[in-house]
């Protein structure tokens, strides 16, 4: 008996725990959206455009399907800010040899300047945080942070 409440309480502490860093990150997002909107990390096609962008530059050429699987959204809203990024000239659509109808996405030479850009102001600004904290800390705590959201897209998957 004894055990089951220790473990009780011990389930209850880290579900605590894991509630309040839940809490944490989501107030840290939007902290960090309002940055992101002064500094022109966000601009007016959005923060998610950011991600779409360092996705075709870090993996190359992808459907706007495959883009949306990556991200907890509808593939119409990538295709919206394909065409938005597609109209900036910062991506184009290419011939997919997979696939007849469902055409390649991929960066164009200002698209790829425009992502090394924001990159280095992105770094530019991460690197004046965290100086108390070790790189140690920071890189366990990220890798925490992605477990617990690759369980979160488990549990929204099924």
């Amino acid at each position: 008996m004894r055990q089951r409440k220790a473990a009780g309480r011990t389930a209850t502490g880290k579900g605590e725990a894991i509630a309040n860093l839940m809490l944490e990150v989501a107030q840290f997002f939007f902290r960090i959206r309002a940055v992101g909107q002064r500094t022109g990390l966000i601009t007016s096609w959005g923060g998610g455009a950011f991600g779409f962008v360092r996705s075709l530059a870090l993996i190359g050429p992808l459907t706007v399907p495959q883009i949306a699987q990556m991200r907890p959204t509808s593939r119409q809203r990538m295709q919206r800010l394909a065409d938005e990024l597609a109209a900036e000239g910062l991506v184009e659509f290419i011939d997919n040899p997979r696939h007849r109808r469902s055409k390649l996405v991929r960066l164009t030479r200002k698209g790829d300047a425009r992502y090394r850009e924001l990159s280095a102001r992105f770094l530019a600004i991460a690197s004046t945080m965290g100086a108390e904290l070790s790189e140690a800390d920071i890189r366990k705590t990220a890798e925490i942070v992605r477990q617990l959201s690759e369980e979160v897209k488990g549990r929204g998957d099924a």
